[in-house]
């Protein structure tokens, strides 16, 4: 439940339109709901963190997964599932068409009410083999409520592609940006811009690369400032965090 529908609540009790027992039952649920014995859904989320609950997919049997969708469509919420495989997507979209399936980030959203994106954050990757989890976090940031622009293939390899984009880089409120093998990229571009700058390794790479910790560590130790840094492959978590900077600099 968000603050507009406990809102909408409160007032129709006190215009009269519904009854004390009646907003009970509609609060019967709040804080959180339990869904047979593998989940609490906390209907507070949004209330106390500005979002719903996202799910995390991988690890939940079809079951689970139908069950919290289902009731998340039910109270016309905000549905966000993340690393959830294809397979299992499609079984899900088969009982609710509505949920989309975004197959390179491995992600089900529905959203009951389209809102237009506001302020301007960028999603950049080192290599096209970066893309799934800069997708991850542009879908999340997307959710959230933040217009977002993608600058794919911009690595120091060949840095006179990131150059190109300059103003690009120096409009955006806030920047996320994912790179493996030595994850040099985000220095790179924290020392160009005056935005918070959300580093994200990824396991892309080598032997050496040991599955993105080698860029993980090269990104805490950067050498720019205003540097943050995500866990390995966490699209998620920094489209999370960027959406929340982004929603504070439009004075949300």
């Amino acid at each position: 439940m968000n603050q507009e529908s406990l809102v909408k609540i409160l007032k129709q009790v006190q215009l009269g339109d519904t009854s004390i027992d009646e907003a009970l039952e509609k609060l019967r649920n709040y804080p959180y709901e339990n869904i047979g014995d593998f989940v609490r859904l906390d209907h507070h989320r949004s209330l106390r963190c500005g979002y719903p609950e996202i799910i995390y997919g991988a690890g939940k049997t079809i079951e689970q997964l139908v069950a919290i969708t289902k009731r998340v469509l039910e109270l016309d919420g905000d549905l966000m599932v993340t690393r959830v495989e294809s397979e299992m997507a499609n079984q899900i979209r088969e009982i609710y068409p509505q949920v989309k399936y975004h197959s390179m980030a491995k992600m089900l959203t529905w959203q009951s009410n389209s809102r237009p994106g506001v302020g301007n954050l960028l999603v950049l990757t080192g290599g096209t083999a970066d893309i799934p989890v800069a997708e991850e976090a542009a879908l999340t940031a997307e959710m959230m409520g933040a217009t977002v622009t993608r600058l794919f293939d911009v690595g120091v390899a060949g840095l006179h592609r990131l150059l190109d984009q300059l103003d690009r880089l120096h409009s955006a409120t806030v920047l996320v940006v994912v790179a493996g093998m030595e994850g040099a990229l985000p220095s790179v571009v924290a020392g160009l811009v005056s935005a918070p700058v959300i580093a994200v390794p990824t396991s892309v790479g080598y032997g050496a690369s040991f599955n993105g910790l080698a860029a993980l560590l090269a990104m805490l130790n950067s050498c720019a400032n205003g540097v943050s840094v995500v866990n390995i492959d966490n699209g998620f978590g920094a489209g999370y965090q960027a959406a929340l900077i982004n929603r504070q600099s439009c004075g949300i």
